[in-house]
């Protein structure tokens, strides 16, 4: 059973990670764009930008619905995303050292 557990669980180890990564950057070109330091007329820039952008609200999306925004505007979902993610992180670590 480990061999084929194992693999499986560093996969979705990872999976988790360039989720994180993904949500991140996210948050960072959203601040960038938004201060006008990255140019959107880029077209480069931009495939790239929304690329993320989509793979990241497909994963904010269920948050948002459950965590409405603040009268500010402030928008907490990419904040309880990553903490969910590095938690099932941290999960997969411990059931990872019992098999290793």
């Amino acid at each position: 059973m480990d061999i084929l557990f194992v693999p499986l669980l560093l996969l979705f180890k990872g999976i988790l990670g360039l989720a994180l990564v993904v949500v991140v950057a996210d948050v960072i070109l959203g601040w960038l764009l938004v201060a006008n330091i990255l140019n959107s007329g880029n077209q480069v820039l931009y495939v790239l930008i929304s690329s993320i952008s989509r793979v990241a609200n497909l994963m904010l999306q269920p948050i948002r619905r459950k965590i409405p925004t603040t009268a500010g505007a402030i928008d907490f979902s990419p904040v309880v995303l990553m903490l969910l993610l590095v938690f099932f992180e941290r999960v997969t670590d411990r059931i990872l050292i019992r098999f290793l």
